[in-house]
């Protein structure tokens, strides 16, 4: 019988996964006041040792990239994210962005896993110690290609798992709109 390794950093995505945009239409924040926490986050989080573990974030910012917001603008969104969910302020070098735009074939971009790697080596972690909390198919493949443990965000929260097709919580990557929720041509 194999035991798996205790985990020594825990990676969080952050849109979907930690805070959630209190805009009607708009896939994800742009400035302050247009996110909250989900509801559970800071609850689950506190019961975790971090005396003991690491925290880091590992977020994709296409809005910086496309030029909805500056890359200090989306770095304090995120630093004011985790130091809600952690009560307190994150540790230094916990927060990795990409902050380019979607479709941009950037190194860092997940699913490439460039961020997670990053943070592992930060923080001393291995692959076998590490654990990537996300809530898209993307993340789920960035933990792969790192060689990482994954746990999709409802399964670490204890969130009621969202029935097929039906609506997720927007990624931030415009696909098929800009960083308010309007449809773009491209």
């Amino acid at each position: 019988m194999t035991r798996e390794r205790p985990i020594k950093l825990y990676v969080f995505d952050a849109d979907g996964t930690l805070r959630r945009t209190t805009v009607e239409g708009q896939p994800c924040p742009n400035k302050p006041g247009e996110w909250e926490l989900i509801p559970g986050v800071r609850e689950r989080l506190e019961q975790i040792d971090w005396m003991r573990a690491g925290f880091g974030v590992a977020s994709n910012q296409g809005g910086v990239g496309t030029g909805y917001m500056s890359r200090e603008a989306a770095h304090r969104l995120l630093f004011d994210m985790a130091a809600a969910a952690l009560g307190s302020a994150p540790p230094a070098g916990s927060i990795e962005m990409c902050p380019h735009a979607p479709y941009s074939n950037c190194p860092c971009r997940k699913p490439r896993p460039l961020m997670l790697r990053r943070l592992m080596h930060r923080f001393r972690a291995t692959k076998g110690e590490t654990l990537f909390v996300g809530d898209m198919e993307r993340d789920e493949e960035a933990a792969r290609r790192a060689g990482v443990r994954f746990l999709w965000a409802h399964e670490f929260f204890g969130w009621e798992r969202p029935a097929d097709g039906e609506a997720r919580p927007a990624a931030c990557d415009f696909p098929d709109g800009d960083a308010t929720g309007n449809a773009t041509n491209r």
